[in-house]
């Protein structure tokens, strides 16, 4: 069984207005952020979900034409 994780720390709106790079990069990290007003919890600020990019997923979507790096016969005409 996984340890239980740490409670959230409780940002006033002030110190998030102040911070707020600070407490993006920490949602980011996978801490939780929780932004307060008067002691009680207003909103959880939380990363949104970006799937996970993964070499080789287009494979077989991208063609090139056979003569692809060829050079066109008109070319010396922009020379």
């Amino acid at each position: 069984m996984p340890y239980p994780k740490h409670p959230p720390r409780h940002y006033n709106v002030a110190e998030a207005k102040a911070r707020f790079s600070t407490l993006v990069r920490k949602a980011l990290e996978g801490e939780d952020v929780v932004i307060a007003r008067d002691n009680k919890p207003l909103v959880k600020l939380v990363p949104i979900a970006v799937r996970e990019r993964r070499p080789g997923t287009a494979r077989g979507l991208v063609r090139m034409s056979a003569d692809f790096d060829r050079t066109p016969e008109d070319f010396s005409d922009y020379r």
